[in-house]
């Protein structure tokens, strides 16, 4: 891994990209987490080159990648919040520069290509993490915890639904239909509730997929289901969304013994939108909120008992970043988790194309 330039063991981070992800997610994270200190942003877009120096007084604003690599022994660690078409190519100049990675999902656009980013940082002797922050979702920490505990008995279907209203488009590259972008919710809130399933029950070994671009004008999928048959027998059906009317419960999820249902959406996202920066009580919900878990009724009618959410931690994922460069630990998200994942959605697409099951 990777020295300590800083003062005081302090990590200095450059991040690519201001957009939505940088500006919302990545830039506050980084500047709270203890140990790691936002160095310089990288955009080229004026308006958000304001926006970062109001929001980090002391940051330094590049136009491009290049001006990283010249200062690469002033740095510690890369953060890639840039369009999907850019992840691999910025993420590969970054290491060939000797600096370590966080990629924000999806790392690439094929598994093969999240691969070859793993075996260069794996030979330069260098971290590669993508950027999964739902594994630290209120609601999936507490799923996690349930199920790791037996609360469910055997999981025998696992329901997980992203959903969103958003029946006018908004525009920009997520939308995109052009190939190299990677635009659509499959790559999109795919890489999650696929990510979140692997890591709940493990490899799939089967995948089908149902995909359609409802809105008019738009270009890329909208509405998408995809169901993975797990090695352990595990069912999982994933649905990602953004023309849902209804919104479905977040997490349903049987088992042997109990379900497990829970609704709304963490808290954590909305917060950082809002500007609030991780704190005290972050990532608590109301106990409304809570999901339920029981068995022979619905949680709407009164079934089951309040599950208390555990809090949502995304800085919990910083800090293991910070943690692996400065001890050498793993990273808390590895580039071949984040391929697997990808094997599962490049089936999904496929298997929506040609309206087949695929095997994995």
């Amino acid at each position: 891994m990777t020295g300590t330039h800083g003062t005081h063991g302090t990590l200095r981070v450059g991040l690519v990209g201001y957009g939505l992800a940088g500006s919302v997610f990545h830039a506050p994270l980084i500047a709270t987490t203890e140990g790691l200190v936002l160095d310089t942003v990288v955009t080229s877009n004026p308006q958000r080159q304001e926006q970062a120096r109001a929001a980090f007084p002391d940051v330094r604003v590049a136009e491009a990648t290049e001006e990283l690599w010249a200062r690469a022994d002033e740095l510690d660690l890369i953060v890639i919040a840039s369009p999907n078409k850019t992840h691999v190519p910025v993420a590969t100049a970054a290491l060939q520069a000797g600096l370590p990675v966080v990629v924000d999902k999806p790392v690439a656009g094929t598994a093969a290509e999240a691969r070859g980013l793993a075996a260069l940082a794996d030979e330069r002797g260098l971290l590669l993490s993508v950027f999964q922050n739902r594994r630290w979702d209120n609601d999936f920490l507490t799923l996690r915890s349930l199920v790791e505990r037996g609360e469910l008995g055997d999981v025998q279907r696992f329901e997980s639904r992203f959903e969103r209203w958003r029946p006018q488009l908004k525009g920009g590259w997520r939308e995109s239909g052009a190939p190299e972008e990677f635009g659509g919710l499959l790559y999109d809130l795919g890489s999650h509730v696929v990510d979140q399933a692997l890591v709940l029950f493990g490899p799939a070994t089967r995948v089908y997929a149902e995909s359609d671009v409802r809105r008019a004008g738009a270009e890329a999928d909208d509405d998408t289901f995809i169901a993975l048959t797990h090695a352990n027998g595990v069912r999982s059906h994933l649905y990602v969304s953004a023309t849902a009317a209804q919104l479905g419960p977040r997490f349903r999820v049987l088992g042997s013994r109990a379900g497990y249902v829970k609704y709304g959406l963490d808290p954590q996202e909305a917060a950082l939108r809002e500007g609030l920066l991780p704190g005290a009580d972050w990532g608590r919900e109301p106990e409304s909120l809570w999901g339920r878990l029981g068995a022979g009724e619905s949680p709407l009618t009164g079934g089951g008992t309040p599950v208390p959410s555990l809090p949502g931690d995304y800085p919990a994922y910083y800090a293991a970043v910070a943690a692996a460069l400065r001890d050498g630990t793993a990273p808390p998200v590895t580039a071949h988790e984040a391929a697997a994942a990808l094997d599962v959605l490049e089936a999904a697409r496929r298997s929506a194309r040609d309206g087949v099951a695929v095997t994995l």
